[in-house]
């Protein structure tokens, strides 16, 4: 009997551990007048939520270029880290919305978070989904309790938004951030009317780094108002861009933390980015 008792307390040693909370997602659909088509969506819920009449923080996680709005939970595997995370007490309970800003067709499907000919995305974002997922999904509704983040392209988007709409973020986290597009970095098709070529002239267009040049004293006082972090990898091929940002942030003496992990431009390195991101938000967000 003591030999069974010992045997059965080693195997269940051995078990994985499971979060004693555990959240789920929910795919979702808003049809939008400005794009004119229905835009899919991911919404993490908190272990909770359905009982609960309570409001919670936001987080808006983007995907990158060939990505869609289901990245983040089939690649990124962001339910098992939000329920650790929540779990632990290392983050708060939060609605975490990513949405779908593009295809893996590149070439002939349009990609990308901001305006552009036939796709005014960033118009979509703010007037249309942000307001309309808020309303749905009980969130507080408030700079303090919202926060932005995302990786490579949506990196990019994240910082540009946040740049852009300050009254509105409290926090932006970019992982291997596409933050500009005048070098050699993503290499772009020769053809105009090539989706790829509309979607890195656009990023060349809303360059991260050119919105630092200039901005004026009164805009720097409203970025002072977001809590920044840009994370990239010592072997990604965006790394320089992303020195040129926290260089370009640290001469206009706006706050903003800077890690440079071991990694490539790699789902690996993004997993373990958001278990990093999500803390961070949480610290930033109003109490």
């Amino acid at each position: 009997m003591k030999k069974t008792l010992i045997i059965l307390a080693a195997a269940l040693f051995l078990l994985p551990a499971v979060p004693a909370q555990a959240g789920k997602i929910v795919t979702d659909s808003l049809f939008s007048a400005v794009l004119s088509t229905s835009v899919k969506y991911n919404v993490y819920l908190p272990d909770g939520y359905a009982e609960s009449s309570r409001t919670y923080p936001v987080v808006y996680l983007l995907h990158g270029l060939y990505g869609n709005y289901d990245d983040w939970r089939m690649r990124g595997h962001m339910r098992g880290v939000a329920d650790e995370l929540i779990a632990s007490g290392e983050a708060v309970p939060m609605i975490i919305i990513m949405p779908n800003a593009g295809d893996a067709d590149v070439h002939n499907v349009q990609n990308g978070y901001f305006n552009v000919k036939d796709w005014a995305y960033e118009d979509f974002f703010f007037k249309e989904f942000m307001p309309a997922v808020e309303a749905k999904y009980h969130a507080v509704g408030d700079k303090g309790h919202r926060a932005i983040m995302g990786l490579s392209m949506g990196g990019g988007g994240s910082t540009v938004y946040a740049q852009r709409h300050p009254d509105l973020f409290s926090s932006c986290y970019a992982m291997s951030a596409w933050m500009d597009n005048k070098s050699d970095n993503v290499k772009k098709p020769d053809a105009p009317e090539d989706k790829l070529y509309i979607v890195g002239e656009s990023v060349c267009e809303h360059s991260t780094l050119d919105f630092l040049d200039r901005a004026d004293a009164a805009t720097l006082d409203k970025l002072r108002t977001v809590k920044w972090m840009v994370d990239c990898g010592d072997d990604d091929f965006l790394l320089v861009l992303n020195e040129q940002f926290h260089q370009k942030m640290r001469k206009s003496r706006v706050p903003c933390e800077f890690r440079v992990r071991n990694g490539g431009h790699t789902w690996e390195y993004w997993h373990q980015a958001l278990r990093l991101a999500l803390p961070f938000a949480s610290r930033n967000f109003d109490k």
